[in-house]
């Protein structure tokens, strides 16, 4: 019934056993937490795991591939995704968070002052600035990481890399945040620089590893999205990637705006129809025969079905629906898709528990209790 779904591909040179992959979500769980929760999502059928906002400096906060601990930690992590059949994809990203401005608002925010949700636009307010001004050195240097961590990625366990298209290569691309006036700043050709090299980093040293791209793509008319490449520009960039050696596209739209327009609720004006990003996919399609992998609101199988079959992507990409029923993907494979839990797309405790620092979880998760 589904056979399309079921049916393995080669995703830019890697081989996934079906088509379902769990998209980068930032789970706000540590060590255990996160492993027991990812190796669940894994036995539950899907493809492939990719692990969000992996950095690519050295970092403080968050497991980093360029220390023992962190290493041991994503290989754990591999080891557990591996036991269930899943591959495990590495998202490579610098943040480009200006963390100097952020300084100036921490007091307002420990007083109350600033709320949690105020602190975002006032955070994204400081990303042009930070974008614009930073040397060429410090980029350079940050390019050049993306190999360096993709090397280190391979040693922790991972299959394959993603470069994060938002964070700091979306702002670069963007006209809204870059008004440099060098070569990394101006035309679209110059906005697409900072990501070329850090996808040219990781070709260079390592040519046969497939390099996926996750392509943030803002909206005007009406505006959604900051970061990333205007729908206008995507005849200038994917080429661009696609020459420095992408091998595959993760489409969706662009952040830096309000979390409810990237993680979209039902009610959403304009993207509470199923496969919302799925439009977007169909711009770069026309740009590239590369491997394609749309998201969005996928959460019926027979849509899924048949979205795969027209090619109009090549694999589809969940967050709250594998949250929600982890065995999506086996329930479709078995044909018992009646017993699938839907994600109704309410945000209540996964972009909630996120927001509350609970971690992301489901409403269906207080059910299975009860």
């Amino acid at each position: 019934m589904y056979e399309t779904i079921t049916s393995p591909i080669s995703y830019g040179g890697i081989s996934l056993k079906n088509r379902v992959i769990f998209a980068p979500t930032s789970m706000g769980l540590r060590g255990e937490d996160l492993t027991a929760r990812l190796g669940r999502i894994a036995a539950g059928g899907c493809a492939m795991i990719i692990i969000g906002d992996v950095p690519v400096l050295p970092h403080a906060f968050v497991p980093s591939l360029y220390t023992e601990k962190g290493r041991a930690f994503y290989r754990a992590l591999a080891d557990a995704v591996h036991r269930e059949g899943c591959l495990l994809c590495a998202q490579l990203h610098q943040s480009d968070a200006n963390i100097r401005a952020m300084g100036k608002y921490l007091p307002g925010v420990l007083t109350g002052r600033i709320s949690k949700e105020a602190l975002r636009p006032l955070l994204n307010q400081q990303v042009g600035p930070y974008i614009t001004n930073l040397p060429q050195k410090k980029i350079r240097k940050i390019t050049e990481s993306f190999g360096t961590a993709a090397e280190l990625a391979l040693q922790a366990g991972f299959d394959m890399i993603q470069v994060h298209g938002d964070r700091m290569c979306g702002s670069f691309s963007s006209s809204v945040f870059n008004h440099r006036t060098d070569c990394y700043g101006g035309s679209a050709e110059n906005r697409a620089r900072f990501a070329v090299e850090a996808v040219s980093a990781i070709r260079r040293r390592l040519p046969d590893i497939p390099i996926d791209y996750k392509l943030a793509v803002r909206r005007e008319a009406p505006h959604y999205g900051n970061a990333g490449v205007l729908e206008e520009e995507l005849p200038v960039f994917v080429p661009l990637l696609e020459a420095a050696g992408v091998t595959s596209f993760h489409v969706t739209l662009a952040n830096h705006g309000a979390l409810t327009d990237t993680i979209p609720p039902k009610n959403h004006p304009a993207f509470g129809a199923e496969g919302c990003f799925l439009p977007l996919c169909d711009r770069v399609r026309a740009l590239t025969a590369l491997p394609i992998c749309g998201v969005g609101g996928l959460t019926d199988p027979d849509f899924v079905e048949k979205q795969l079959r027209r090619r109009r992507v090549d694999c589809v990409a969940m967050s709250r629906q594998l949250i929600a029923d982890p065995d999506w993907p086996r329930k479709a494979a078995e044909g018992r898709t009646g017993e699938i839990r839907r994600c109704v797309r309410c945000n209540k405790a996964c972009l909630g528990g996120m927001m509350a620092h609970q971690g992301v979880h489901c409403i269906y998760e207080k059910e299975e209790i009860l």
